[in-house]
């Protein structure tokens, strides 16, 4: 449905706020994030933009909500799509979409997984936004472990277990919510030092480090592609 003129107008104008804040995060990282400097890009004064945006955390919480439903939105539809290969095939086809996500625009992953900005706290809807990624992989892991005998459960798995299901995964193989966790850990490890480029000096792939985590997450051990 059509909005109002006004609606439209308010829409575009946030849209072009966060454009030019998305640029100012590419170039100074979040702390160059400004509000008076978006409003002169705009020609518009600062107090115009504050009618938009109540403060500058509140444009951080745009796009932080943005850059997670893009992200989401991406490893959805990989999963989706993968539903009918093998499940050591989908874990990868996850971890491949997840990685370009993040070496496309680097900015956008260190504002969701780099260093908390001081002071600022993410408001509760963004971590379901967040979960939907996680939620993609267990979907994935889910069949990866289908058939395969669970071991007597640790602390931490019935603590997971119980984590798993007050989001609203139901009762999954034990295994899984650990290896979704241990996913978040690695596979977070190596992009956040890759997009960083903290690798450089090494004189390695990453991409060779980020298939072996995979392979590592899922018990398989495969040398890859000469």
């Amino acid at each position: 449905m059509v909005g109002t003129r006004r609606e439209r107008y308010r829409e575009e104008t946030k849209d072009e706020a966060k454009r030019i804040a998305l640029e100012q995060l590419a170039e100074l990282g979040v702390g160059g994030i400004s509000v008076n400097a978006i409003a002169k890009r705009m020609g518009v004064t600062g107090p115009a933009l504050y009618r938009y945006f109540k403060n500058r955390d509140d444009l951080l919480t745009e796009l932080i909500r943005d850059a997670w439903s893009d992200l989401a939105d991406t490893v959805e539809a990989g999963a989706t799509s993968s539903r009918s290969r093998p499940p050591r095939e989908r874990v990868h086809g996850f971890g491949q979409a997840f990685r370009e996500w993040a070496l496309a625009q680097p900015h956008r992953y260190l504002l969701l997984f780099g260093t908390p900005l001081p002071g600022y706290h993410a408001p509760q809807d963004t971590i379901a936004l967040a979960h939907r990624t996680t939620s993609a992989f267990i979907s994935v892991l889910a069949d990866v472990y289908a058939d395969r005998p669970a071991a007597e459960l640790s602390t931490l798995d019935g603590q997971l277990a119980a984590w798993t299901r007050s989001r609203g995964e139901g009762d999954l193989h034990p295994a899984v919510p650990l290896t979704a966790l241990r996913a978040f850990t690695r596979l977070h490890g190596v992009l956040s030092l890759e997009v960083s480029g903290q690798f450089g000096p090494m004189g390695f792939d990453p991409a060779l480090l980020y298939r072996a985590e995979l392979e590592s997450l899922i018990g398989v051990s495969d040398p890859g592609p000469d």
